[in-house]
C-alpha cells in the first residue's frame, strides 16, 4: 500500500500525518498525541462522519428544522441518508433531541433535531 497523507482533526493541534501499511499493521508517522493514530487507521480503514442537515417542517417558526446523526455513520451511507432526510417532512412542535428518523438505513444511529421549534 501506498503512503497516504492527512491532517488529523482530533484535537485542534493538526498534525499533518502520514500512515501506511507494512503487511497486517499500519504505520502512522506524524502525529503528536496517540489518538492521531488511532484517527488515521479509522480514516483510512471505516471513514465516519456526523451528518447535519435539515427536514421540511409544517407549523413551525422555519420552514426548516436542523437536524443531526446522533453519532457518526459509515462516510460511504452519507448520500442514501440524504434521501431519506431529504423525504420527510416533520410537524411543530418539535423539541431538541427528539428522534426524527431512528436507525437510519439500519446502522444503529438515530437522526435528531437541533433545536426545539
Amino acid at each position: 500500500m501506498e503512503m497516504k497523507k492527512m491532517v488529523c482533526i482530533v484535537c485542534p493541534l493538526g498534525c499533518h500525518i502520514k500512515i501506511s501499511k507494512d503487511n497486517d499493521d499500519y504505520i502512522v508517522e506524524g502525529n503528536k498525541c496517540p489518538r492521531g493514530k488511532e484517527y488515521a487507521i479509522k480514516e483510512l480503514t471505516n471513514p465516519t462522519r456526523v451528518l447535519t442537515t435539515t427536514v421540511k417542517i409544517k407549523n413551525g417558526l422555519l420552514n426548516r428544522l436542523p437536524v443531526k446523526t446522533k453519532e457518526a455513520i459509515p462516510k460511504d451511507k452519507i448520500y442514501e441518508c440524504m434521501k431519506i432526510i431529504n423525504s420527510i417532512e416533520v410537524e411543530a412542535p418539535v423539541t431538541i433531541g427528539e428522534v426524527i428518523v431512528k436507525d437510519i438505513l439500519n446502522t444503529g444511529v438515530d437522526v435528531v433535531a437541533s433545536r426545539s421549534m
